[in-house]
């Protein structure tokens, strides 16, 4: 994707967003239990500066001890409508050093693309929001309202970050968000929600060749594994594919057995745990699903008195559709229009996002941003800088549009 016209401001502003990028790259932010240093107070911190030096007004919160969320305001001091930037600090583990080409925390720049953890998702679209606010004060740009940088911790795990900061009343009064992620500039209307479950189901420790003096909670696990996947079928067919979000799913993803102690080939474990990790689309019911669920575990009982089994709800996050005609939208399909001269790409997140929190707030959310939607969380991920560079110019026209009416 390119961009039209390439002007002065353009050219200043991929100057910059690669420079920043760059730096927040650089700073390691993987969340790592009871380490202090490489979570996200550095590049927090380094956030804060920057958006200091730039004069926009900035405050810090801890949500927990070493995690802190970063937020801007820039208000224009006339009245009108409230927008607001997201785009988090924290990125996914790197995985095996040794299987990347470049160093994951290096920002090394190769044939127009830039390689790192988090390039992708999300420092870089952090990069292009924070780029194009700077932009329209470097310009003096007209505009009314307010716009709001919310910049949390934690979006890869259970988004406290973005909890913390609706909690703590930042999110009152938004009219409008864009959630910055790598969407390869697709205007993303819907996500699908999120069901994380643990299946706990317990059985009798016994000697493996000895298994009638046992009960086996492998057995009873398989069981339900096997009748979830007849629901998912069930319920994909019943819904059919999303023109946004494609599928349904349900995805057994840890097995664990025996939870606690060692493994023994010759052992019935008296313990077995899986998690679920559910997406659904906006046609579905969370509280129905989870019925048809239960419905499911209740008939195994039935079948079988020596089924124990405990469910609990990890995290459960609904869907979310905006319709097209909605500001926030109409101002970034026409921002993508504009500066690019492409008929802009409706679309749909297929994970979760913290703007999820957002919608149930109350707040209409699109999301877009710079990278290939295929490469977050991979080894070697990238982000083309000029991606970057066309990001940040559709930000910028978009907060205008939204700010002065202009959709």
């Amino acid at each position: 994707m390119k961009v039209k016209v390439e002007n002065k401001t353009y050219i200043r502003d991929r100057e910059a967003v690669i420079n920043l990028t760059s730096e927040l790259v650089r700073i390691p932010s993987v969340y790592r239990e009871n380490t202090l240093d490489g979570n996200e107070t550095k590049v927090a911190m380094h956030v804060a500066a920057y958006l200091r030096k730039i004069g926009i007004e900035t405050h810090m919160e801890e949500v927990v001890p070493g995690r802190p969320n970063v937020i801007g305001i820039v208000d224009s001091g006339k009245p009108g409508k409230t927008l607001l930037f997201e785009g988090h600090t924290d990125v996914v583990t790197e995985g095996d050093r040794d299987a990347w080409v470049y160093d994951p925390f290096s920002a090394h720049i190769e044939n127009g693309r830039m390689y790192g953890r988090g390039t992708n998702d999300t420092k870089g679209n952090l990069a292009c929001m924070i780029t194009a606010v700077h932009s329209l004060l470097q310009d003096k740009e007209e505009f009314s309202g307010k716009i709001i940088l919310c910049i949390p911790v934690d979006e890869e795990g259970m988004m406290s970050g973005i909890k913390h900061f609706i909690q703590q009343g930042w999110a009152d009064g938004v009219d409008g968000a864009i959630i910055c992620e790598p969407e390869e500039n697709n205007v993303c209307i819907a996500q699908r929600g999120a069901m994380r479950i643990r299946v706990d189901v317990y059985g009798k420790m016994a000697h493996g060749a000895i298994s009638w003096s046992g009960i086996n909670p492998n057995w009873r696990m398989a069981r339900l594994i096997v009748e979830l996947e007849k629901l998912e079928k069930e319920e994909q067919k019943r819904l059919g594919e999303d023109p946004y979000l494609k599928w349904p799913s349900i995805t057994p993803t840890i097995l664990q057995a025996p939870v606690k102690g060692d493994a023994q080939i010759n052992v019935i474990p008296d313990h077995c745990m899986m998690t679920l990790d559910i997406r659904t689309v906006p046609s579905q019911n969370h509280d129905e699903l989870l019925e048809k669920i239960n419905s499911i575990i209740q008939k195994l009982k039935e079948d079988d008195q020596d089924f124990k089994v405990e469910l609990t709800i990890l995290d459960n996050r609904p869907s979310t559709i905006t319709a097209t005609d909605d500001p926030v939208v109409q101002a970034i399909y026409g921002a993508v229009e504009s500066v690019t001269g492409d008929t802009p790409i409706y679309n749909g997140v297929p994970g979760a996002t913290d703007g999820t929190f957002l919608h149930m707030h109350g707040i209409p959310i699109v999301t877009i941003g710079a990278g290939d939607r295929d490469i977050p969380h991979q080894i070697n991920e990238y982000v083309d800088i000029e991606e970057l560079a066309v990001t940040t110019a559709i930000y910028r026209d978009a907060a205008l549009r939204f700010l002065n009416g202009k959709e």
